[in-house]
């Protein structure tokens, strides 16, 4: 598909830095403990661990450490104190930016990224000031090379409840509502369908772009410094880079 895409700032390249990738399965590590001390280690009675599992895996996560994680949380619940905390704030030229956040200091969280956007040329603003841009979703990313059949895959999605399909260069993507995510992922994985990525996402309604190179170098810093934060789970934005 030609021009810009709603999904353009969803990344979906494989890390390849161990570093990179140790950093990716920290984050996926904290939402699957988060996920059992709230409602329980059983995947077959939390919807949300099963969910959180779903995306460990598309993140290339080995199955025994999954394990290893939700066996340490379940054991040791009350010394999992991460808090679930959402900053939303504007990068150079207003573009629309929202960052979540897994912490165990809400202050040191608070203060990083706040320091991440000013230094990105961009000011963290007020609960609110731009979530109204973006809609959640769940999203379903499945690999053209590996599942070739379009019509097949859209069928099978939309008779399990997804709410939008798109076919694009790499990928076919299946939109969700929120609620029905986790029927529709379980519906694909029956099937065997290989995901890409599997998680709750926001996508924004309109994109926002940047004419000036200072701009994009600055918009581009910030994205950069966010994610170097520990605390930091997600980053959304409606860059159209």
């Amino acid at each position: 598909m030609s021009g810009h895409s709603k999904f353009a700032n969803i990344k979906h390249r494989k890390e390849k830095s161990d570093a990179a990738r140790a950093k990716v399965f920290t984050r996926l590590g904290r939402e699957l403990m988060v996920a059992v001390k709230h409602f329980g280690g059983d995947p077959s009675a939390n919807s949300r661990l099963r969910d959180a599992v779903a995306k460990a895996k598309a993140g290339n996560m080995p199955n025994e450490t999954i394990d290893r994680i939700i066996k340490k949380a379940a054991g040791n619940a009350a010394d999992v104190n991460y808090e679930s905390i959402t900053y939303e704030g504007y990068g150079p030229g207003g573009v629309a930016v929202i960052v979540e956040a897994l912490t165990d200091n809400r202050n040191r969280a608070a203060a990083n990224v706040r320091n991440a956007f000013t230094k990105g040329g961009g000011n963290m603003g007020t609960t609110g000031c731009v979530s109204f841009l973006f809609d959640e979703k769940g999203l379903l990313a499945v690999p053209r090379e590996e599942y070739a059949d379009e019509e097949s895959l859209m069928l099978l999605a939309l008779d399990a409840g997804a709410s939008d399909f798109t076919a694009e260069d790499d990928y076919f993507y299946i939109l969700t509502e929120p609620d029905g995510f986790s029927g529709v992922r379980e519906t694909l994985e029956r099937e065997n369908i290989p995901l890409f990525s599997a998680e709750i996402t926001k996508i924004p309604q309109t994109g926002a772009k940047l004419s000036d190179p200072e701009d994009v170098k600055k918009m581009n810093k910030l994205l950069d410094l966010l994610d170097e934060e520990d605390d930091v789970q997600n980053i959304f934005h409606n860059w159209e880079s």
